[in-house]
């Protein structure tokens, strides 16, 4: 049998290795334990199954009916789940058809307001204003990827950042206890070790407004959203209680966040989110500047929030293909030269 290792697939598909993990969790593909190896491989059925998911992916599919589509062997099923995209696209479609009308109707009327040397108040013109205001109705969720070449020319039309994507938020100070674990399913484990602790020490009643976060230690070398060999979650508690080996008590110093909310699993979004503050005109990144004590050199500076933790850490490991998680990006605003 030739197998894979999860880094060699990660690699020749351009994958994250967490979303490789990922999809094993929520059953779209299974790896092959091999005795000599410590780490998931992959069989050829395997890395067959997830060029198909990929494409699907790029197609807009939900993880959800994608599952669906594979497992199903219901020929009218599958139909059924590709025309209710289809549908999807079809208004999406449309709404730009009309916005495209409506800003070349403006184009038009602003020329004739030119050559007649008058002031033309478009946005009193109910007509184009009933137009606009029926657009705010229609379902356009354009942040995702569409056959090979075309499928990447149009990703990289799709997938990018609006303001309206991105949230500043300010961090306040908090103590927090920290886990860290480096090796394989190191996300699972701290995890694992942060909604212990909660438990145990009772951290619902004791500080119900508790946040978690967590970041790769030591940092990734690969591109944003992969992962590292060590993973580091903290949760927030009070500033007198005190934490039980092997986790550690630090303080987070607080600060300024570019957030930008994913479903689990979207983690290439991470390079959308730098991309946007890369080009802001407001902000700056904050890379490099040491926000919690003690500090870990090697640390990643960017985290990420599981949203609803409260819930999530009584359950942790059940219905986490529901989870929401905030990218959180540390900036500062931009200096006037």
């Amino acid at each position: 049998m030739n197998l894979k290792t999860i880094s060699e697939i990660s690699k020749k598909l351009s994958v994250s290795t967490r979303t490789l993990r990922y999809y094993e969790q929520i059953g779209l593909i299974e790896s092959v334990k091999r005795d000599d190896y410590a780490y998931r491989t992959y069989d050829e059925a395997a890395a067959m199954r997830l060029q198909q998911i990929l494409v699907l992916r790029k197609l807009r599919i939900p993880l959800k009916q994608i599952a669906l589509i594979l497992k199903s062997e219901n020929t009218a099923v599958i139909i059924d789940t590709f025309r209710q995209n289809l549908s999807e696209v079809d208004d999406e479609i449309t709404a730009l058809s009309t916005i495209r009308e409506i800003i070349s109707s403006f184009i038009s009327r602003l020329k004739e307001s030119i050559h007649q040397d008058i002031k033309l108040n478009l946005l009193d013109d109910t007509t184009l204003l009933e137009a606009v205001d029926a657009l705010t109705i229609q379902k356009m969720p354009l942040k995702e990827e569409k056959a090979t070449a075309d499928l990447e020319h149009a990703s990289e039309k799709l997938n990018k950042l609006t303001d309206r994507d991105v949230r500043i938020i300010y961090l306040p100070p908090s103590a927090v206890a920290s886990a860290h674990h480096i090796g394989e399913g190191c996300e699972d484990v701290v995890y694992g070790q942060i909604a212990k602790f909660i438990n145990e020490s009772n951290l619902y009643e004791r500080k119900p407004d508790f946040r978690a976060f967590g970041f790769n230690n030591p940092i990734s070398r690969g591109d944003f959203g992969t992962q590292s060999a060590g993973y580091e979650a903290w949760v927030s508690i009070p500033s007198d209680m005190e934490v039980p080996e092997p986790l550690l008590k630090k303080h987070f110093k607080g600060g300024l966040y570019a957030a930008h909310m994913i479903p689990m699993g979207a983690f290439e979004e991470w390079a959308w989110l730098c991309q946007w503050v890369m080009s802001n005109d407001k902000f700056d990144g904050a890379w490099g500047e040491v926000r919690v004590t003690p500090h870990d050199a090697e640390m990643d500076w960017a985290m990420e929030e599981p949203l609803n933790f409260y819930n999530v850490s009584r359950d942790l490991g059940n219905g986490t293909d529901a989870q929401q998680l905030d990218l959180l990006f540390p900036i500062k605003i931009k200096e006037v030269k």
